[in-house]
Formats: C-alpha cells, sequence, structure tokens
C-alpha cells in the first residue's frame, strides 16, 4: 500500500518542498502524510464526488460533511487499497463528519490545538487536490485567526483545490490543527481551516447509517448570517474600503472583545484617509492580543508616515 509509484513521488516532492529550518520535523510530517485518505462517491446524478480526509482515530476518518452530502454510497482509499464507509457521525452545522470504516490498517494523525497558534506560523496542507490519487503538499503560514465557538478557525496561505475539501492542515510538529475547508474565489483567495477542538462535538452525535449526509454548514447561510471573518474576505480582496468599515464596525460593535475585528477597522480607516481613528483601532487590536503581528506592524508604519510629516 505505501511502495506505490504515485506515493513515492509525493513523498519525494514533500521532502523536497520542506525546508532544512527548525520549523519542520520531516519524520513527523510524513507521518502525517500516510494518514490521509481519499473520500469518494457515486454522486445521485452518476458522476463522482470526491474529497480528502484525516484518520484521526481506530478506522475513523475525519472529514467535511459536504464531501458526503451528495453520494449514497461513499468510500475511503489510500494507494489501491479500498475502505467502505459503513457509517457517519456528522455535525452539519461545522461541516464535520467522522465516516468510520473497518479493518483500516492506517495509524491515526497526532492531534494539535489551536490554543497557541499565532499569525506568521508555518504549516502545511496535505490532500487528494484536484482527485490525484497521491497527496499533495502545500506550505504555507497562518494569516489569521478567528474565534468561533470555542476555538480558531484559521486562514492560511496554504493553498488547497477542489478535491482537498476535508483534507488536513498541521503545523511543523505534524499535529493535526485543522480541517481545509473552504476558500474564497479567484486567483488570490482566503484558504480556511476548521478547527480540531471541534472534533468533540462530532464524536458526540449518533452513527448515521444512510447517505447522503444533507444540512447546510454556518459559511453556507446568507451573507448577513454569516461569521462577519467572511463577510470581510470579499470587500478586503476588492479593496472596497467603505464596505470594509461599515462591516468592521458592526463586528467590533458585535464582538468588543475582537483583536480581528479591531485590525480589521483599522485598515478600513487607514485606507480612506481616518489615520487617527486607524491608530487606534489598531492599538485596540493590539492591547487585545498582544501577538497581533498585522496591528503592530501598521501601527509602526503610521508612526513613521506621522514622523516623516514633521
Amino acid at each position: 500500500m505505501r511502495t506505490l509509484p504515485s506515493l513515492i513521488v509525493s513523498l519525494t516532492l514533500l521532502c523536497g518542498l520542506l525546508p532544512t529550518a527548525h520549523a519542520y520535523d520531516r519524520q513527523k510530517l510524513l507521518s502525517s502524510f500516510f494518514s490521509t485518505m481519499m473520500v469518494r462517491g457515486y454522486k445521485l446524478d452518476g458522476n463522482m464526488a470526491y474529497g480528502s480526509g484525516v484518520v484521526v482515530a481506530e478506522n475513523k476518518i475525519l472529514t467535511n460533511c459536504h464531501v458526503l452530502r451528495e453520494t449514497k454510497e461513499a468510500w475511503v482509499s489510500q494507494g489501491e487499497q479500498v475502505y467502505t464507509i459503513v457509517g457517519v457521525q456528522a455535525d452539519r452545522h461545522h461541516d464535520l463528519c467522522l465516516a468510520i470504516t473497518q479493518y483500516l490498517p492506517v495509524k491515526p494523525v497526532s492531534m494539535g490545538t489551536g490554543s497557541g497558534l499565532a499569525k506568521g506560523q508555518e504549516v502545511v496542507a496535505i490532500g487528494h487536490s484536484n482527485g490525484v490519487a497521491a497527496p499533495v503538499t502545500s506550505l504555507g503560514e497562518i494569516k489569521s485567526l478567528y474565534s468561533m465557538d470555542g476555538a480558531n478557525v484559521i486562514r492560511s496561505t496554504a493553498r488547497f483545490a477542489l478535491g482537498a475539501s476535508g483534507s488536513g492542515l498541521f503545523d511543523g510538529e505534524g499535529r493535526l490543527i485543522g480541517i481545509n475547508t473552504l476558500k474564497t474565489t479567484g486567483r488570490v483567495a482566503y484558504f480556511y481551516a476548521l478547527p480540531v477542538e471541534w472534533l468533540t462535538a462530532v464524536e458526540k452525535q449518533p452513527v448515521e447509517t444512510t447517505l447522503p449526509i444533507v444540512g447546510r454548514a454556518f459559511w453556507e447561510e446568507d451573507e448577513a448570517s454569516m461569521p462577519f471573518f467572511m463577510q470581510i474576505a470579499v470587500p478586503q480582496l476588492r479593496e472596497d474600503w467603505p464596505k470594509l468599515a461599515e462591516v468592521a464596525k458592526r463586528w467590533v460593535k458585535a464582538e468588543p472583545q475582537s483583536s480581528e475585528a479591531w485590525y480589521e477597522l483599522g485598515l478600513a480607516q487607514e485606507n480612506i484617509g481616518q489615520q487617527r481613528d486607524a491608530q487606534k483601532s489598531f492599538q485596540q487590536s493590539v492591547d487585545l492580543d498582544a501577538r497581533n503581528s498585522d496591528a503592530l506592524s501598521r501601527i509602526r508604519a503610521l508612526a513613521d508616515k506621522d514622523t516623516e510629516v514633521h
């Protein structure tokens, strides 16, 4: 199972991609590589549905529920080995499902946590992008951490494509910290991973033996009902600063303890010429989270501009 040419090639690429810096433990990341599975099934129209998953316990693969939304029969595979999904525990709102199989000889991944993560931290995404049989590896760094339901949704620059829904986002020690789930459209995109802490809620759900798994996830709600960190994505990417300011003001009102909310407000204010207000917003962001490197950077930049003016 682990000696297939395609897996060997992917392993070679993984080892080649990883820099020699201390941030990455190659051996532990190789173990994570082998805990990655492809999730597949025939859609109701006869076409193939596919995604990715990560083995998190004996015979249990964590994936996105939307991967199982259009199929009555699904399975997981690694190399040439195929294992039928016999049950699912589903947290539809959070878009996380535990697919249950039998006789799966794959070691569960090491579990991490989002509590100690920080902006700029290097991460690795491993998944079956575009339905490729062997996992594809993408390096990146954490751009933002958004508090939601007791954990942090992660936005990173570790890219993934169609078919990687349900794949793993790992820290440099090969520990699973998130499940890659959604991205914005366009050439310049934001990539989001759901926190592994939500697995606890999934494990409490009853086992279902009938597919498909239907139900809307939080990120599929109408725009006004989406989390604020999703509402700010499009105006920020489009550099629509008045719109960003509008959303950010509502965000800080709803979540005044959110460092990210104050940072986004400051970013909008800076770009529409409200420099003093921006400085105050950035400072509030840092007061709430001293590790918010983006806000710290903008405070320094604005201070340098003031110095140049005077």
